[in-house]
């Protein structure tokens, strides 16, 4: 029987996230890769699942869903698992929680490793506006991790929810990426709840799938190395 969910995926992009919450929760699918050297995600078959050429796209029974976090968001709702649920007291703090994970961290990740994209090619312009988001994106670890080390059943608890995969594989970009930038301003023992987090995913069957199929090496989240995939290219 063909898998009912169908990725469309890059290594070491934010379709990581998807393929390892498909692996966690058990769900057959396939993958097609985006060629991202080809500009594929730019093509007009892609640009027909998402118009807006980003990556990733997950096609479902009820169409293609594109969106980190909704994608996220609709996988935890149709298989109640992953996230709390509708009517759960905790509901409204994981959502807050997943949102500012989407709208402001992994937004001023993107800021931080296309600047051109927003400013233009000045240099002096996008390291400028570079130092900012670090700055900011420290902020919003912090709040993070001081959220993560009350422990809720959302974030960091035994069983891993979907926004753990979501900060966990922003906290492998931000150590990594840009390739050639400076990157002493992040360390990840400087956020103890969230390097607790990494770790504990590790260990888990679904990152192994992920890291044999993207070549993420033997520790992604803790002490990541730039993937080396089997097919594909992470930039």
């Amino acid at each position: 029987m063909k898998p009912e969910y169908r990725l469309h995926y890059a290594p070491d992009n934010a379709s990581l996230v998807i393929r390892l919450v498909l692996e966690e929760l058990g769900q057959p699918y396939e993958t097609l890769l985006v060629d991202r050297r080809a500009e594929a995600q730019n093509s007009p078959e892609y640009r027909a699942l998402n118009p807006n050429g980003l990556i990733p796209v997950l096609e479902t029974p009820d169409g293609p869903v594109f969106e980190t976090a909704a994608i996220l968001l609709w996988l935890s709702e149709r298989h109640g698992a992953m996230a709390p649920q509708p009517g759960s007291a905790d509901r409204a703090a994981f959502l807050k929680w997943l949102f500012f994970a989407s709208n402001t961290l992994h937004a001023d990740l993107r800021m931080l490793f296309y600047p051109d994209k927003y400013i233009g090619a000045a240099k002096a312009d996008q390291v400028q506006l570079q130092t900012v988001l670090r700055q900011r994106l420290h902020r919003h670890l912090t709040n993070f991790d001081q959220a993560a080390a009350a422990r809720p059943g959302w974030l960091g608890a035994l069983q891993p929810s979907v926004l753990d995969y979501y900060l966990a594989c922003q906290i492998r970009w931000m150590a990594l990426y840009p390739a050639q930038a400076d990157k002493s301003w992040f360390t990840l023992a400087h956020y103890p709840s969230l390097q607790r987090i990494c770790a504990g995913l590790e260990g888990r069957p679904a990152v192994t799938v992920a890291r044999e199929a993207e070549g993420l090496g033997a520790t992604p989240f803790t002490s990541p190395a730039y993937a080396n995939p089997p097919e594909g290219s992470a930039t």
